[in-house]
This record gives structure tokens, C-alpha cells and sequence, in this order.
């Protein structure tokens, strides 16, 4: 399962890092295009936005990957040590269910819906650009999945 997690968040590094340099190249173009050569370019406006959609998304999945979402372990820190296990599983089965249910399903269905809708600028489907939710939630599953089988083998209940 750790060669799985460290494939998975090797290529999530490239395609989120690989968004981000993409995004400072067309920024870098943009303003070249608007102030240098008076003629703006409006397809790498509409690119850079599309791609910073691609980025936070892929971003929260290795947040994901390395447990780093939001949570208040004050109270989890004072219970029995089984007791933290079950609240930290208890986490990652919330996570497990939101990235199921609004990402992977509510992304499937936009991103069909969208398919049908052209960008202005690029001339291209509106739903390829929101593939990326169902991308992304099957990933937070994955990493839920797996971070829960990381707990549960633990002995203590910290993770």
C-alpha cells in the first residue's frame, strides 16, 4: 500500500506542479500580450483559471494523502488510545464520504452536463475542464482508504 500512496502522490506532484508552472507561463504571456505588444491575449486568461481549479484540487488531494486536513485533536488527544482510533477513522470515513459523494459523483454529473457547453476563449467543452472533480474524489478515496489502514494498524491511537 506505500508503493501505491507514493506512486499516486509522485503524480500528483507532477500534474499539480506541472498546473501551477503552466499557470506562471500564461500569466507571463499574458502580460507580455497586454502591455508589450497592445494586443491581450483572452484565451490564457480563461486557461489560467481553468488550471488554478486543476491545482487546488489536485493540491487537497495531497493534503489528503498526508492527513493534513482541518481538525481540532484537543479533545481526541485526551481519549484512550482506541478511542482516538475510532475518532480518527471516524475523519477519514466523513472525508471518505464527502470526496464519494460531492467530488466523484457531483463531478461525474456537472462535468456530463458541461460537456455540452464550449469555453468562449478556447472553443473547447466546459467539462473537460471539470474532470477534475471526480478525478479528484476518486483520489481523496483512495487516500482515505488507505490512511485508514494506516491507523488501523498502528498500535497507539496518534497518527
Amino acid at each position: 500500500m506505500n508503493k501505491l500512496r507514493g506512486i499516486l502522490t509522485q503524480l500528483l506532484n507532477v500534474l499539480a506542479g506541472g498546473s501551477f508552472l503552466v499557470m506562471v507561463v500564461l500569466t507571463c504571456w499574458q502580460v507580455l500580450t497586454r502591455y508589450v505588444l497592445n494586443n491581450p491575449s483572452s484565451w490564457s486568461e480563461e486557461l489560467v483559471s481553468y488550471m488554478f481549479a486543476w491545482m487546488s484540487l489536485l493540491g487537497a488531494s495531497l493534503v489528503t494523502a498526508e492527513r493534513g486536513h482541518m481538525n481540532i485533536p484537543i479533545l481526541v488527544e485526551k481519549c484512550s488510545p482506541a478511542l482516538q482510533k475510532f475518532f480518527l477513522c471516524l475523519a477519514e470515513v466523513i472525508a471518505f464520504l464527502f470526496s464519494a459523494i460531492i467530488l466523484a459523483y457531483g463531478g461525474y454529473k456537472i462535468a456530463n452536463l458541461a460537456m455540452g457547453q464550449m469555453t468562449s476563449s478556447l472553443g473547447v467543452p466546459i467539462g473537460v475542464f471539470y474532470v477534475v472533480l471526480p478525478l479528484a474524489g476518486v483520489l481523496n478515496m483512495v487516500y482515505t482508504l488507505l490512511n485508514m489502514a494506516d491507523i488501523l494498524k498502528k498500535k497507539e491511537g496518534a497518527a
